[in-house]
């Protein structure tokens, strides 16, 4: 497999610590929520994870209508991500996923056909299937 992109990112102090990625862009602080006890004064893990998937499932429901009669463009999709975080039964934690996707300049039908077809191509969507539940709810405006 080629890889068309790639970036490093530097995790220090876990939870309570900071990130920091190879180009510098992304150096930001990090607090455990406050429903987990913690500060709540800086982002989390989940909040980063909720705006790359959201931000990617976006851009893949662009792309797969690139070739189509109708087109999305930028303006005319919105993804709205919300990472659960909860605990597995053994010890462990799991995430969930639901994507709430708006649609503009598409009927209902149409929107849900494009979405299915973001959620087969979308990296993040391919890296959880069978991993973690994802949920996908589409609307119209």
């Amino acid at each position: 497999m080629s890889t068309l992109y790639s970036t490093t990112v530097n995790a220090v102090g876990g939870r309570n610590g900071t990130v920091k990625s190879d180009d510098g862009l992304l150096d930001l602080g990090l607090a455990m929520p406050g429903s987990l006890g913690g500060k709540g004064d800086a982002t989390n893990p989940e909040q980063l994870f909720a705006a790359g998937y959201a931000a990617c499932f976006g851009n893949a429901v662009i792309h797969v209508t690139r070739n189509q009669e109708q087109t999305i463009k930028d303006d005319d999709v919105e993804v709205a991500a919300t990472v659960g975080l909860g605990p597995n039964g053994s010890g462990g934690f799991t995430l969930s996923v639901t994507l709430e996707v708006t649609l503009t300049g598409v009927d209902q039908a149409a929107a849900e056909a494009i979405v299915a077809q973001a959620h087969e191509v979308c990296p993040y969507s391919n890296a959880t299937r069978g991993n973690i539940d994802v949920a996908l709810h589409v609307q119209t405006r």
